[in-house]
């Protein structure tokens, strides 16, 4: 994804972004339709590491990060 130079690039401004581009199927999938916020069973890892033991939504990524959203697990 590209953003401006300079620009402040969050977990949430890519989500943002992401929705724009790939629409209510997306949009559905992440956000509650209800309240707007980010479904709760979503993890979101940058690097590899967890964005809730960072900054959460607000952790800023920048050129080279890699942002993977990871739907919830079951087995055993």
């Amino acid at each position: 994804m590209e953003f401006s130079d300079g620009e402040d690039v969050t977990v949430d401004k890519v989500l943002k972004k992401l929705s724009e581009r790939y629409g209510k199927h997306f949009t559905d999938y992440v956000y509650s339709a209800d309240s707007g916020e980010i479904k709760g069973f979503l993890q979101f890892l940058i690097n590899g590491k967890n964005a809730s033991s960072l900054n959460g939504l607000q952790t800023k990524i920048k050129d080279g990060d890699v942002l993977a959203l990871l739907p919830p697990v079951g087995g055993g």
